[in-house]
C-alpha cells in the first residue's frame, strides 16, 4: 500500500535554522516530520496553543539544550514548518516571545498565499 506523501515547505529561514541542530536532534525530528508528512501526527509532536487547530510543535532535548520546529498542516495537502530554534530562555518553559512573534507573521503569510485568514 502507498499512501500520498504531503510535501513540505520550509518558511523563511527555518531549514537553514534546522540544519544547526545537532545531528540527532535533526534526525529524530526529521523521521516526525516524515510521519506528518504521511498524514499522521507523531508522538512528540504538541499543539501550538494560541494560533488555533493545525499548528503543532516538534520539541527535543539534547545535552541540556531544547529545539523546536513549528510547523502547519491547515492549508491544503501540505505540512509548512514555520520555525525552527533553539529555546534559549533558561526562566520557566514559555516560548520567548520574538519566537512566537515570528512563528504569527510567517503562519499569516502562509494563510495569506492561499487566500485564508488567520481565523479559523
Amino acid at each position: 500500500m502507498s499512501e500520498k506523501r504531503k510535501f513540505l515547505y520550509w518558511e523563511g529561514s527555518s531549514k537553514k535554522d534546522f540544519k544547526e541542530f545537532p545531528i540527532p536532534v535533526q534526525k529524530d525530528m526529521g523521521v516526525a516530520l516524515f510521519v506528518v508528512q504521511l498524514g499522521r501526527t507523531p508522538d512528540s509532536a504538541k499543539l501550538w496553543k494560541g494560533l488555533g487547530p493545525g499548528v503543532y510543535e516538534l520539541v527535543e532535548d539534547h545535552r541540556g539544550d531544547t529545539f523546536r520546529a513549528v510547523y502547519t498542516v491547515r492549508v491544503g495537502d501540505v505540512v509548512h514548518v514555520l520555525h525552527a530554534f533553539q529555546k534559549k530562555s533558561k526562566s520557566g518553559i514559555a516560548t520567548p516571545q520574538p519566537d512566537v512573534e515570528l512563528i504569527e507573521k510567517r503562519l499569516k503569510a502562509v494563510l495569506a498565499r492561499y487566500g485564508l485568514s488567520g481565523r479559523s
